[in-house]
């Protein structure tokens, strides 16, 4: 069934369509581990003690299942572990490396999800570990003497899996029960000797060792060089993209390793730099497609180079403007025929406040300003009063970012001249397990046109897509649903959902390549999509029929079967744009931030019926402002910055609010509108774009907003900012990053689009922000 698939009026879903790998690295998207009871309680008549829980794998269970019957575990041939319910910490290590003459090994139908790191099995030559959750082949690497293997029945595991097993394992001939024999060879020698003979050729033509080599010059060569590679080597269909791109990184890396002298990666480790900051090529150049290249459909991600200094042209491209959200203009009729109440610069406009269907064409007429020589931080220098309570202690230390990549990946019909699609809405997939070291979010999902992408933030690939013909994507979000497989065991997995002007809400499972399902959240487009933090099956979804509906999608069986039942309908006065649940009772309240206001619901189950209005409405300061041609009460942008703190601005504004909602929610007693209790304003630009939305990095106490010339306003809220607050004045950006003028070969640099969307990730690692011009740029902290 294609990714257009229709509506089926039932609630019960299978599987519905497949997600097109693109050329990039395989998603680490662990979707986690379900835990049992690590501790036996032994219950006494006066009290419980602990006892330490039964290892499930001993010596005496080694030599029950295996055969002969011997006295030595070195002894033993055969060994049947099957069926155990073993995980990964089941099984022990140092033990089962003492079985130094197996040669056949049964681990079928269990929890496992790799191979253990550091088992030695060095007569190993049959294994089956077939009906188990594994998500890495790597970890077979070790088991060099293996001839058979059996891997099926593990859902995870996809074409570039048994590809990549197949070149690990030097000596396997049959995979699945199947002779791999021809096979095995192609993938070992032929294909590798292609991929090692395109890769040698890139760097022989684009790339050579610096002239005054150190370890920092090194590194950045080889890693633009591993890039490159990556990117412009294609070969075989797309469905192996993964394995190929997994290949070409291998092979660029021993290459670039074979090309440096020991005496000389040795002594370059205590010399200067020679690397110039002002002509560094953050992403490569426009990739070569080759002749085995014409089959894939990937051709969409463009990659552009970017350069630190602004362009002080603008790129001759035409730009009509995104079908995007035309309901939202139909319901706030205030914004059709107005005047710019305060133009940032002389314009040749049109005297109506730009909506999203006009901001492409009227940029056009605007002069663009001088850039900043350089990204300068401006820091609030007035210490009155003492900083408010309601955010917490944050590091002192200033966060510097620096643009990393560039990329233009929602093309529509892979046109890579598509400066037209609008790119709406982005978010990080959460760490599957932030207790192991280095599991940090570097995936990033995006939406826009018809087109949802899942990006990797530091190699800047595109690691899958999933289009639907037809669709306009306007907003998408991530949660953990619980996923019941074999043997009644639930674990939870990262599925995203993504929705837009068909009012369908897509879910989709990207570590197993499947859209496995959606289900109609409104016969009007679908705004906006939050899942809640608390009960991770529930999603609210707004739509502009003017109303917010919760539902819960429950879990998922082992054939992606779901049931979706609607919990509550919410009724609001205008277009829902952003959605929130704060952190102190998000079971409780829900805030909208609508084209007419900022609402309140009440969202406790059972407590009222299942169509609801608002609890309450939060009015604004700036309200008080309001004439004849706007009235500010567009809320374009909120996110709390704290469990208390909440960010938030209004169209036209010029600034944006922090006020407390713990405070403004107790001062309600029962009215139906109420002041926001305004801790400090930040200063922000002077725009009449609507529907610029702002993010929070609560972790780092960081805020950042786009503006209408692809500049970011950065606010670190430090102990010296928050000094600030009780002054009454507005309170200084910490940084505004300049736009970082990419590229085109052949059409100079792109000027600064207005900046849509943005995300941070949850360590602040990662900036990524979207552009009105089909651009996504990623910026990267540095030390």
């Amino acid at each position: 069934m294609s990714n257009a698939s229709s509506f089926m009026p039932h609630s019960r879903w299978r599987k519905v369509s497949v997600i097109r790998p693109l050329l990039g690295s395989r998603v680490n998207v662990f979707p986690g581990k379900s835990y049992t009871c690590c501790c036996v309680w032994l219950v006494t008549t006066f009290k419980i003690i602990q006892l330490p829980a039964m290892a499930k794998i001993t010596a005496d269970v080694l030599f029950e299942k295996g055969t002969p019957r011997v006295a030595q575990l070195q002894q033993i041939k055969s060994l049947n572990l099957s069926r155990l319910g073993l995980k990964n910490k089941d099984l022990p290590v140092h033990l089962l490396s003492k079985l130094t003459s197996l040669e056949e090994l049964d681990l079928s139908g269990n929890l496992l999800q790799h191979m253990p790191a550091g088992l030695c099995l060095p007569s190993l030559r049959r294994l089956d570990c077939s009906d188990n959750d594994m998500e890495d082949v790597t970890s077979f690497q070790s088991l060099t003497a293996l001839e058979e293997l059996n891997l099926e029945d593990n859902m995870y595991l996809t074409l570039n899996d048994q590809h990549k097993a197949i070149f690990l394992l030097p000596k396997l001939r049959v995979f699945n029960g199947k002779d791999i024999g021809s096979m095995a060879n192609h993938i070992r020698h032929v294909t590798s000797g292609i991929l090692r003979k395109r890769v040698v050729e890139i760097w022989e033509g684009s790339f050579k060792l610096p002239n005054s080599p150190t370890a920092e010059s090194l590194a950045k060569v080889e890693k633009n060089f591993i890039n490159d590679a990556c990117l412009r080597v294609k070969y075989g269909p797309s469905s192996l993209s993964l394995y190929t791109k997994w290949r070409v990184e291998m092979i660029a890396r021993e290459h670039f390793q074979s090309l440096i002298p020991t005496k000389k990666k040795d002594s370059t480790q205590d010399m200067p730099s020679a690397t110039k900051e002002n002509e560094i090529t953050l992403t490569p150049v426009k990739r070569q497609m080759t002749e085995e290249a014409e089959d894939d459909d990937d051709d969409d991600e463009v990659l552009i180079r970017c350069t630190p200094k602004r362009a002080r042209f603008v790129v001759d491209t035409p730009t009509k403007a995104s079908p995007r959200k035309s309901t939202r203009i139909q319901n706030t009729p205030q914004k059709a025929d107005k005047p710019p109440a305060a133009p940032l610069r002389s314009t040749e406009r049109d005297s109506a406040t730009p909506t999203k269907r006009q901001r492409a064409t009227q940029k056009e007429s605007v002069k663009p300003i001088t850039p900043q020589k350089k990204q300068t931080r401006t820091h609030s220098r007035t210490e009155t009063d003492t900083p408010q309570k309601t955010i917490k202690t944050v590091s002192e230390d200033p966060v510097s970012l620096q643009p990393l990549h560039v990329l233009q990946c929602h093309s529509k019909q892979d046109d890579p001249s598509d400066f037209k699609t609008q790119l709406w809405a982005c978010a990080f997939e959460p760490a599957a397990d932030h207790t192991e070291g280095g599991n940090w979010e570097r995936t990033v999902a995006t939406c826009g046109g018809e087109s949802v992408c899942l990006i990797d933030c530091e190699m800047g690939t595109v690691l899958k897509k999933y289009k639907v013909p037809g669709e306009e994507f306007f907003s998408l979000a991530w949660s953990s649903l619980l996923m019941t497989v074999e043997g009644g065991v639930a674990r939870p997995c990262s599925i995203l959902a993504a929705a837009g002007k068909r009012g369908m809400v897509k879910l989709i499972h990207p570590m197993a390549n499947l859209a496995f399902g959606e289900f109609r959240a409104s016969r009007r487009a679908v705004s906006i999509l939050r899942f809640s933090p608390c009960q991770k099956s529930y999603l609210f979804a707004g739509s502009y029929d003017n109303k917010i509906s919760m539902w819960d999608i429950g879990g998922i069986d082992c054939d992606y079967n779901f049931k979706v039942s609607q919990l509550l309908m919410l009724e609001t006065t205008s277009t829902p744009l952003h959605l929130a649940l704060p952190p102190s009772s998000a079971d409780k309240h829900l805030i909208a931030a609508c084209d007419d206001g900022l609402l309140c619901f009440n969202i406790q189950l059972g407590a009222n019926t299942q169509k609801r209005t608002m609890q309450m409405e939060i009015t604004f300061p700036v309200y008080e402002k309001r004439d004849k041609t706007n009235n500010y009460r567009t809320i374009d942008g909120l996110c709390f910055l704290s469990d208390d703190v909440v960010a938030s601005k209004s169209h036209m504004q010029g600034s944006i609010y922090l006020w407390s909602w713990s405070q403004t929610l107790a001062s309600s007693s029962g009215r139906n509108t109420v002041p926001a209790k305004i801790l400090a304003e930040l200063q922000w630009c002077n725009t009449e774009i609507p529907y610029l939305s702002l993010n929070t990095c609560p972790s780092h106490g960081y805020a950042v907003c786009g503006d209408d010339k692809g500049r970011l306003w950065t606010y670190h809220m430090t102990e010296r900012m928050k000094a600030n607050f009780k002054s009454g004045k507005t309170i200084p950006t910490t940084e505004v990053l300049e736009w970082p003028s990419p590229v085109r070969d052949g059409l100079g640099p792109v000027e600064g689009p207005s900046i849509n969307s943005v995300v941070m990730s949850q360590d602040l690692r990662y900036l990524v922000a979207l552009s009105d011009k089909n651009m996504v740029v990623v910026w990267k902290k540095v030390s």
